[in-house]
């Protein structure tokens, strides 16, 4: 539904009708003898799973009173999240504003400023925590925004626990032996391994984490690793409420070469997918064969085309 004449409780009681579910498909996966099932998120609107929190922290802000027609929504992230929120704003006429590092992809910035948003670029030296607290600043001070915070609304379990991890036990309709999923917020791994708990499934739930991110002085970082990825921001992340076992370590060109890779077999997928899918094939190796594996991919390759991801074929532009 676009804007027109329609009301802006209109337009925010939509938002609970977008098309958010996506499918899942089986990837047989040789070299381990398991089923690895790939939750294609990467299909949805905007082209990430970060539509399904997006959606649900703005309508349940506006059910709640706390965003009026005036209120600006401001988010720090490295872009995705901000993409979303951006599209989700303008379906409902609200402002949006994103935070981001300078050292995120022009893409994202475009894709943002197209869907109607405003960017304020941080110092890149200082990463998402710059973003994060040039955020919180104007939160402060400014009359009338609102503040998604990704990184501890339970609104993004939320969203997961009720929608991605449902559609995902309903679709392999198998008992699922393990499931994995890289962290930034935190929000995709702990609703689905809600869910699954929910549902009564022992899966063994684990973390994907890429080897070398962070910067030479520990702080957590997104650029220079896999984009969307960051330790120690989340304040969703409760691994004993899940039981989450031993997180499984993925070499970041082995992230990238994944994600080339399921391009070659037809999946426009980002980095993180690629880091996804490469830790799903791990868990299945450890588990050893016979097992079904399950991941997201939360987003698609376009707006990598400058990154690291296309470095093996942009060269002959």
């Amino acid at each position: 539904m676009l804007q027109g004449r329609s009301t802006f409780g209109e337009r925010a009681s939509w938002l609970l009708r977008l098309p958010l579910e996506t499918p899942t498909v089986p990837f047989e996966d040789e070299a381990s003898g398991c089923t690895l099932w790939l939750k294609l998120d990467h299909l949805l609107p905007s082209g990430c799973t970060k539509d399904r929190m997006a959606t649900s922290i703005v309508a349940h802000a506006i059910a709640s009173g706390e965003v009026s027609p005036s209120t600006v929504v401001v988010e720090a992230s490295s872009g995705s999240t901000s993409i979303a929120l951006s599209m989700v704003c303008a379906t409902v006429g609200l402002p949006f504003r994103a935070y981001m590092p300078k050292t995120v992809s022009g893409e994202r910035v475009l894709m943002i400023r197209r869907l109607g948003g405003d960017v304020v670029l941080t110092p890149a030296e200082l990463g998402m925590d710059g973003a994060v607290a040039a955020m919180l600043r104007d939160w402060a001070t400014e009359p009338d925004l609102y503040a998604a915070r990704q990184f501890e609304n339970p609104r993004n379990v939320f969203a997961h626990r009720h929608s991605t991890g449902p559609e995902l036990i309903e679709q392999v309709g198998v008992r699922l032996d393990g499931f994995v999923a890289g962290v930034g917020t935190g929000g995709t791994l702990m609703g689905v391994a809600h869910a699954l708990r929910d549902h009564g499934h022992d899966t063994v739930v684990a973390r994907a984490m890429p080897v070398a991110t962070g910067t030479a002085d520990g702080r957590p970082e997104v650029a220079g690793g896999i984009p969307g990825i960051v330790d120690g921001m989340s304040r969703l992340l409760d691994p004993a409420a899940v039981g989450l076992a031993e997180a499984v370590l993925v070499p970041e060109p082995e992230a990238l070469s994944t994600a080339r890779e399921f391009g070659r077999r037809g999946l426009g997928i980002g980095p993180s997918s690629g880091l996804n899918i490469a830790a799903a094939r791990r868990l299945a190796a450890r588990l050893g064969p016979g097992h079904h594996v399950a991941t997201v991919l939360p987003d698609r390759m376009e707006r990598y085309f400058s990154t690291a991801l296309f470095d093996d074929v942009a060269a002959e532009l």
